[in-house]
């Protein structure tokens, strides 16, 4: 009994690690960022910061104080 277990084991071992060659990650080449995708990130980077800054400010927990 022990030896078609250890057998068993190993074959799905085998398997295993045959399934994986098979899969592989497709490569992409990276594509540079012109200057307009870079402003365009920094956008949308400053516009998700002023979001979640006027949340804060407008939720009733946060008290804010006049300067």
């Amino acid at each position: 009994m022990m030896g078609l277990e250890r057998s068993m084991i190993s074959l799905k071992m085998k398997l295993k690690r045959s399934s994986m060659k098979i899969i592989k990650k497709e490569t992409y080449d990276k594509i540079e960022k012109s200057e307009s995708m870079r402003v365009e990130i920094r956008n949308m980077k400053a516009r998700k910061l002023n979001d979640k800054t006027l949340k804060i400010a407008d939720s009733p927990k946060t008290r804010s104080y006049p300067f």
